[in-house]
């Protein structure tokens, strides 16, 4: 993983090594999947999505794990099914390089965030 500046979510995931990249990779195309309209931008140094012009999600690759950020209601609400997981109270999922993705529940995950951002949106 190289440290020097990058320009776009395809410069930020291109300096990751193959096989952190392809799951990288996948974890994005399950975002785009599950919510196409979120808008998609470099922010803070990693791939941040964007819903109704507000925070939504955001994933970063670290030197031991992938780390998947969200919110402290989605953390909580998904709490039962993220014990086999490393997680802390404030927004953080951490999945290991070497274990492939728990797709279905990172789906609920993104459904979830995606709905608490559009009622935040409202007020």
């Amino acid at each position: 993983m190289k440290t020097e500046k990058r320009e776009s979510v395809e410069d930020y995931l291109c300096s990751f090594p193959e096989k952190q990249r392809d799951l990288l990779n996948q974890l994005r195309m399950l975002i785009k999947k599950t919510m196409p309209q979120m808008e998609e931008k470099l922010s803070w140094g990693a791939p941040t999505y964007v819903l109704e012009g507000l925070y939504c999600l955001q994933f970063a690759g670290n030197q031991k794990h992938l780390g998947f950020y969200t919110s402290p209601a989605t953390i909580r609400q998904f709490q039962t099914d993220l014990k086999p997981y490393k997680t802390n109270e404030k927004n953080t999922l951490q999945l290991r390089w070497d274990q492939p993705l728990p797709e279905d529940l990172l789906i609920k995950m993104i459904q979830f965030r995606a709905e608490e951002v559009r009622r935040e949106s409202l007020k």
